[in-house]
């Protein structure tokens, strides 16, 4: 098992400031696949023992320098060793050709941290959880029905990213010929980037943003292409994915076996934010003629948005003490 080099970044160019609480360093780590991820690792000062650890990541086309460290960072204060990770084929984690998605991949990504924490001197391999954000909500949940070493799991602000692709946004695009019509698109756009040898982009976040954009899509411009969370990397707030760097998801739904995950989960969602509905169901589905319903948690922030959850938005509303309290009381 050879771990690619990375070249990593040394200076501290995140979204949001450093604090004084923690311990700083890179790491990198490599999936079964053999893609080498990078990594933030956050270490509460002072801290002696083995501690328990959660690793984060997301959103979808976002970078460990926003809001994931962000969550790993502030997690780290309240005593836990985090790691917030660049999933496969972003940021600065290793994988060819750029600007990928899978849904097995990067369900392994998380797998694949938990095996690095698990490997640390100074973290207990038994009191090791996981936590994302946005698309990357559904990927840990999608973990934790895998790996039974996850302890417990917090999907924030949640995507599925597999439903949202077979069927639009609110389900508005749940037919076959909708499926298909995106799957022609998807396949006559493969022909192309062969012919060329080039991967063709999709965009990120619109810019500049339109009189007439829906909420949601000002929701991410306020975040993505402002200094509130811009970030050179970040896929979101530049060029996108690859056109065709999503299309597996189409036909490969995750969250099939969510009702048999034994090990604790909390989803957290705001009131007002267009995803609700992902995170709503996501439980349903998760208790739904399960067995395992004592340790799992719907919690719906009022009045925020998708983003208010990436960086707590004007009121900080991110819920860092029930975070603490969840992870502390299930692993």
């Amino acid at each position: 098992m050879k771990e690619e080099m990375l070249t990593l970044t040394t200076e501290w160019d995140k979204t949001f400031p450093k604090s004084d609480k923690v311990d700083h360093k890179k790491v990198t780590f490599h999936n079964r696949y053999g893609i080498t991820l990078a990594a933030d690792m956050y270490i509460p000062k002072g801290a002696e023992g083995k501690l328990p650890a959660i690793a984060v990541s997301g959103p979808f086309g976002a970078v460990k320098e926003q809001c994931s460290g962000l969550y790993a960072q502030t997690l780290a204060e309240r005593g836990f060793l985090t790691i917030a990770f660049d999933p496969s084929f972003t940021g600065e984690s290793g994988g060819q050709p750029r600007y990928m998605a899978s849904p097995d991949i990067n369900t392994e990504d998380f797998s694949a941290a938990v095996d690095f924490l698990s490997m640390q001197d100074n973290v207990d391999p038994e009191r090791i959880g996981i936590l994302g954000i946005c698309g990357w909500g559904g990927m840990a949940i999608n973990a934790a029905a895998l790996d039974t070493r996850i302890k417990a799991t917090v999907a924030s602000t949640m995507y599925d990213m597999t439903r949202v692709a077979s069927k639009g946004y609110f389900d508005s695009e749940d037919s076959e010929e909708k499926r298909y019509a995106s799957k022609v698109a998807m396949n006559t756009q493969r022909t192309k980037d062969y012919a060329s040898g080039e991967y063709v982009r999709a965009g990120g976040v619109v810019d500049p943003l339109p009189d007439d954009a829906p909420y949601f899509v000002k929701d991410y411009h306020a975040y993505y292409k402002t200094e509130r969370g811009y970030h050179p990397r970040s896929l979101n707030s530049n060029s996108g994915w690859n056109v065709i760097g999503c299309m597996s998801f189409i036909n490969m739904p995750i969250l099939q076996y969510s009702n048999e995950i034994r090990s604790a989960v909390m989803i957290v969602h705001g009131e007002k934010a267009h995803s609700c509905y992902f995170g709503r169901d996501a439980y349903e589905n998760m208790t739904k003629d399960s067995k395992y319903t004592d340790n799992k948690e719907l919690l719906i922030i009022e009045g925020a948005s998708h983003t208010d959850l990436y960086d707590g938005g004007e009121k900080k509303v991110i819920p860092f003490d029930k975070l603490e309290s969840f992870f502390k009381e299930n692993m």
